[in-house]
């Protein structure tokens, strides 16, 4: 899903980085936040390795958590609650752009997966 009022990269666009737990650029430098806004369900089943997760709804009581200098991928499942989220980001100064097609295209592409327990990571 994506809005043309809204700043959208595609899945290719997002940095290998945060295919990893411990995201780092080769500056050593994290080369941004990947910012995960699913319910704590959701996230459970799988998510990207170097993601933080902050759900939709706490994100405004959580806004201290994120770096005002740092690039922000925001993923959702799909789009939507992603849109929402980088529109009230931008809207206080940070600067954030959605995940096109949510972890579902990051499953699609191939981009690694981890889950929280002893299952198998997965989206769809």
């Amino acid at each position: 899903m994506t809005s043309p009022d809204i700043p959208s990269v595609s899945i290719d666009a997002v940095p290998a980085q945060f295919d990893d737990a411990q995201p780092r650029a080769a500056t050593g430098a994290v080369p941004g936040v990947l910012l995960d806004v699913r319910e704590d369900d959701e996230w459970q089943l799988g998510h990207a390795p170097g993601a933080i997760h902050i759900p939709m709804v706490d994100v405004p009581a959580r806004i201290d958590e994120l770096d005002y200098d740092t690039q922000i991928y925001v993923v959702c499942r799909q789009g939507g609650r992603s849109i929402q989220v980088v529109k009230y980001l931008e809207h206080v100064g940070f600067e954030a752009v959605n995940v096109a097609g949510g972890m579902v295209a990051w499953q699609q592409a191939g981009r690694p997966l981890a889950a929280a327990g002893d299952h198998q990571a997965k989206i769809y």
